[in-house]
């Protein structure tokens, strides 16, 4: 590795560094916003929409977990979108159903049900098993952070 590609990936690395922060204040702030919906507003909230915010949490944290060791930017990307696939999400759910409670299966169930169209290439069960994931994360991002931190760590994400 000559000395301009090395110095290139130092300015990678810091710059990731950077977001990173910036990823984690950004998260921070919303975890404050997310306390400030009632329980009777989250119940309002449809199981698509909990989807929609759960698919932002659960790259997110798939992202942290990838900064380290750090990497080129295409591993990083190449990593990413390996556990962000619908069928990855799908193992992570059915490896998670054993540790969930009675009304984390409802939302579970929920999100399931909410599926109305997926993309040609997926077979509906799996899509709808990614689809209840990000649902149940964006109900406990709202929710429970605690839980939601403990179901995360459950999951076997590849290095």
């Amino acid at each position: 590795m000559n000395s301009q590609e090395e110095q290139r990936l130092n300015q990678e690395d810091e710059s990731t560094i950077e977001d990173s922060s910036e990823i984690t204040e950004l998260l921070v702030k919303t975890a404050a916003l997310s306390q400030q919906i009632s329980p009777a507003q989250i119940k309002q909230i449809s199981p698509l929409a909990l989807a929609y915010l759960g698919d932002a949490i659960y790259e997110l944290y798939v992202r942290m977990y990838y900064l380290w060791p750090q990497q080129r930017s295409e591993l990083y990307h190449r990593s990413v979108v390996a556990q962000v696939r619908a069928e990855t999400q799908a193992l992570h759910l059915r490896s998670l159903i054993p540790h969930l409670r009675s009304n984390e299966l409802e939302i579970v169930r929920r999100g399931r049900n909410a599926v109305t169209s997926r993309p040609k290439r997926l077979n509906p069960e799996i899509y709808q098993q990614a689809t209840s994931l990000e649902t149940l994360v964006g109900y406990l991002y709202l929710t429970d952070h605690p839980r939601l931190t403990e179901l995360l760590q459950k999951l076997h994400l590849e290095r």
